[in-house]
């Protein structure tokens, strides 16, 4: 060993030129524009002397409005990413009728996985605890939540799970696992690279913050109410933040769990989950979803929160059936915990088992039919503004219904069996996912964003975007339906019957109309922070009508 390699060795290991993302044009372009965004972003705060004043007003804050502003700003950056590589995956299937089109399979494989780890983990999660943050203490009297230096641990602790899904942009490649990581796709025999320890320590990361911002919200909940508030005093979206706190708390571990016993076995040569000498990978698959059906309702009841608030607000009536939304919430959290099993109706338990986590299954859709009939009585006869925010809500109303019978579909085994690995599955998960998580949080982004910065968004540009998601919702993923239950396989790399070029191009339209809805959100702000003098709102509610 020469001294050159040996001083290489000493500072880098084994890190080498063939972890720099040269294998793919595209993977040294998309590692460019991080290095080059992050660059311009450090050399503009520098060129305008802000390093002081964001160390000691923001990154050190223990403020809840601050850290909660912070959780949603990453929630959005990270939003960019994850929807570009969504129109990346669907541009290749569309190319790849019968040919190779322009992604080769690993990186195929790396953005199926990259995009459901970001758009779970570092955009749902951060946006969701962003508004609890933000809004929760505000709306029960608190001056912060209970434990604020916890609070901005647990911000850290997913802003490096976030930096480390980044960093695998320009050092070593990505897992081709799925955000899921079922071994043994993720086991050292399998990807004995890099990949999987991003996915295992960014998730980790990202799972202990989220377990601490549990009880964090808890606690404030419980401990924090101003004097004379009780429980049925709070508002829904209050319910809803507890809810989700207790789900953190109980669901999160399962995961945190599996990922630690999956790097005991890539590290140490455990055998948890492996296919030999004791192990049993289904150990890993009812840890992870006895974690991920609960995941399923951490997103959405936020978004249940917001939007019985919008519809309340701009229907200008008191929000009906309260007490049912406030059991029903509570319903839907218990039984999120019953019915994990039904991921895996294909893997071989008992067809008396299947019934029972079937049923448990179809019994969520009553209590979320309670909440859908109450906010339409909300509405009813109300004076109705239609705003951003309850353009949104309305469009979640309609597209929500529909996902949730096709949940109804996914529930019965038989039919299960048929379309699980197809991108049925596919379009019913983000039928549930983007007008419930997704819009729900882009309306309370709109929502509350006065009361965070004093002036109101761009209501022009803000009714582009929101019809641009709900177009581009409708034509990207409402063909996979049809695909799916034609055959389709999802995380497909290249399809190879041609008949399902049509639908295939279809959604590609779906997915360019989503990123246009993305550079119209982009748009908004620009234009809202350029207009905020004449945007500006009276102390108090903003949007008092």
């Amino acid at each position: 060993m020469t001294d050159s390699s040996a001083i290489w060795h000493l500072l880098f290991g084994r890190l080498g030129y063939d972890a720099l993302p040269f294998y793919s044009l595209i993977a040294t372009c998309g590692a460019s524009v991080v290095i080059l965004g992050a660059l311009a972003a450090a050399g503009a705060i520098t060129w305008l002397g802000k390093w002081r004043y964001l160390w000691q007003e923001w990154f050190t804050s223990l403020d809840h409005k601050r850290i909660g502003i912070m959780y949603v700003v990453l929630a959005l950056v990270m939003f960019s990413r994850g929807v570009v590589e969504g129109v990346m995956m669907r541009t290749q299937q569309a190319l790849a009728i019968d040919a190779p089109g322009y992604l080769p399979p690993e990186h195929f494989g790396q953005l199926f996985s990259t995009h459901g780890t970001i758009m779970v983990f570092f955009v749902a999660m951060p946006f969701l605890t962003g508004l609890i943050n933000f809004v929760m203490p505000l709306q029960i009297g608190a001056r912060d939540v209970r434990f604020p230096l916890l609070n901005a641990i647990s911000l850290w602790l997913t802003v490096a799970g976030a930096a480390l899904v980044m960093v695998s942009l320009v050092l070593g490649r990505f897992s081709t696992g799925g955000w899921s990581g079922y071994p043994p796709y993720t086991g050292v025999e399998y990807q004995p690279g890099v990949g999987p320890d991003y996915w295992i320590w960014a998730l980790t990361l990202s799972s202990l913050g989220s377990t601490l911002t549990g009880l964090n919200f808890a606690v404030t909940l419980y401990k924090e109410r101003a004097p004379g508030m009780r429980l049925f005093h709070m508002s829904l979206f209050s319910w809803t933040a507890l809810c989700t706190s207790i789900l953190m708390i109980f669901a999160m571990p399962p995961l945190t769990v599996a990922t630690l016993l999956l790097a005991l076995d890539r590290y140490l040569d455990f055998h948890f989950f492996t296919n030999t000498q004791g192990g049993n990978l289904m150990n890993y698959i009812n840890l992870f979803w006895l974690f991920g059906h609960p995941e399923v309702y951490i997103l959405i009841l936020p978004a249940f929160g917001v939007f019985s608030e919008v519809f309340a607000t701009f229907s200008t009536k008191r929000l009906y059936g309260y007490h049912s939304l406030v059991w029903a919430t509570l319903v839907i959290a218990v039984l999120s915990f019953t019915v994990w099993l039904h991921h895996f109706f294909t893997m071989g338990q008992s067809p008396r088992i299947n019934a029972v986590f079937g049923i448990a299954t179809m019994l969520i859709g009553i209590p979320t039919g309670v909440k859908i009939y109450d906010w339409m009585a909300t509405m009813f006869r109300g004076r109705i503004r239609l705003t951003t925010p309850l353009i949104y809500a309305v469009m979640f109303i309609m597209l929500f219904v529909i996902g949730g019978l096709t949940g109804i579909t996914l529930a019965t085994p038989p039919v299960d069996y048929q379309v699980h690995n197809t991108v049925y599955l596919v379009a019913h998960f983000h039928n549930m996912l983007i007008p419930g998580m997704l819009f729900g949080m882009l309306a309370g982004y709109h929502f509350w964003f006065p009361k965070a910065f004093g002036f109101r968004l761009d209501e022009r540009w803000g009714r582009i975007a929101a019809l641009n998601f709900g177009l581009g919702f409708i034509l990207a993923f409402m063909p996979l339906y049809v695909l799916g239950v034609s055959g389709l396989p999802r995380r497909s790399q290249a399809i190879h019957n041609p008949d399902f070029a049509p639908l295939l191009w279809v959604a590609e339209l779906g997915a360019v109309v989503l990123l246009a809805a993305l550079g119209s959100l982009v748009i908004q702000l620009v234009v809202s922070i350029r207009r905020r003098d004449s945007a500006r709102v009276p102390a108090g509610d903003p949007w008092n009508g």
